[in-house]
């Protein structure tokens, strides 16, 4: 019996399958070399703690910093914590006003929201319709006992790439910390933390074609020298800032990727936004459909549009034997609320509900794409003609 064929995958902002060559290169530290790297008295050890430096050493070099300023931990989520709460608690005697964004992903909106039960006060930008910050805005929202920004690179809805350098060298000329969830942004952008100005960095492995369960942050350790409070306590590993055993097959897997992405990082983009600009041009044809988010400074392989005229979850059930992607964020999928990234950029609740997430990958091919775009125009006139709400006509 024939398996029934599945849907192209377009949904790469959620997750992305591990590439093969990631994985060929984890598989021997499950049954080969097994050994904690914490265990420095034999070769079991010593070829784990070799392999968790070697990639150290990768993350370190993609992002111009040193290999002892990189913390191993399970994935960006966990990153982002340490990184916020964990200044917030090594700074508290200097201040309690943390700067961030409407739009963060919820894993930096959460720990916000956290510690401002906990007496700190948090300022939450509004961005433009086209989902940037202003920043003479995040200049004047500064205050003196302000000790942390965090601004997301790259939206994880829309794909806007917020200017981090301007960010990064605002913050610095106030002597406030920089933080930024990188999740979305490594291996897709040029990520520098010296020439932009980033204090902490976080990034995971799952986004680029690695394993899920494990991820990253810089922290940086001169001009200034990060002071951060350990989270989870109990054997002192990573230099005291994150304790647990290292798991070595999932540390080699990220470097592995992250040398992948960085490897190929221009052409592989160049490729993706061709093929994100070819499925716009079919969508755009259409009356009523509109980008999210600003048109050229966003990741090449997001496109995000709302459709008017439309019933977001009838689109939805509508396109999904042929195309899986969402109309938000994976992590808020079961959540019956508009998208707060799409509200905040000015959309009716209708509107925000009656979008589509398209996140493009690297296994993607031109000839997928013309099918999910054929299938898109198809469904969007199909359920138009059966609504008495009609969009307006470009």
């Amino acid at each position: 019996m024939a398996r029934p064929s599945r849907p192209v995958y377009l949904d790469c902002h959620a997750t992305t399958p591990v590439d093969p060559l990631v994985m060929a290169a984890m598989l021997p530290f499950f049954t080969e070399h097994f050994g904690n790297p914490a265990s420095v008295g034999h070769l079991y050890g010593w070829e784990a703690e070799a392999a968790v430096q070697r990639s150290r050493e990768i993350i370190a070099a993609g992002l111009n910093a040193t290999p002892t300023e990189i913390v191993f931990t399970s994935g960006a989520t966990e990153a982002n914590n340490l990184a916020i709460k964990g200044v917030a608690e090594a700074y508290f005697s200097q201040g309690r006003h943390i700067v961030t964004v409407a739009t963060e992903h919820s894993a930096v909106l959460d720990p916000c929201r956290y510690l401002e039960g906990l007496g700190f006060e948090v300022t939450y930008l509004p961005v433009g319709p086209d989902g940037l910050i202003d920043v003479a805005e995040l200049a004047r929202s500064l205050r003196d006992d302000t000790i942390l920004v965090s601004v997301m690179a790259a939206n994880n809805e829309i794909g806007v790439l917020q200017p981090l350098a301007e960010i990064g060298q605002c913050c610095h000329d106030r002597g406030v910390l920089f933080h930024t969830d990188a999740a979305q942004a490594i291996g897709k952008i040029d990520l520098d933390v010296q020439a932009q100005h980033i204090d902490l960095l976080s990034c995971t492995a799952h986004k680029v074609y690695g394993p899920k369960g494990i991820g990253a942050l810089y922290v940086r350790q001169r001009q200034p020298r990060v002071n951060l409070a350990a989270q989870l306590h109990g054997g002192g590993h990573e230099r005291g800032r994150r304790s647990g055993t290292l798991y070595t097959p999932q540390i080699v897997g990220l470097g592995k990727a992250l040398e992948l992405a960085w490897a190929n990082q221009a052409s592989e983009q160049a490729r993706l936004g061709a093929m994100r600009d070819r499925l716009w041009q079919a969508l755009q044809a259409l009356p009523g459909v509109q980008l999210n988010g600003h048109p050229t400074q966003r990741l090449a392989h997001n496109l995000n549009i709302s459709v008017a005229g439309v019933d977001g979850q009838a689109l939805l059930l509508g396109l999904k034997n042929v195309v899986a992607l969402s109309s938000g964020a994976a992590c808020s999928s079961t959540s019956t609320a508009p998208s707060h990234v799409l509200k905040a950029i000015g959309h009716t609740d209708a509107l925000a509900y009656a979008s589509l997430r398209f996140g493009l990958g690297r296994f993607n091919t031109p000839a997928e794409i013309d099918q999910v775009a054929q299938a898109c125009c198809d469904t969007i006139t199909a359920l138009r003609s059966r609504s008495s709400i009609q969009p307006a006509v470009k």
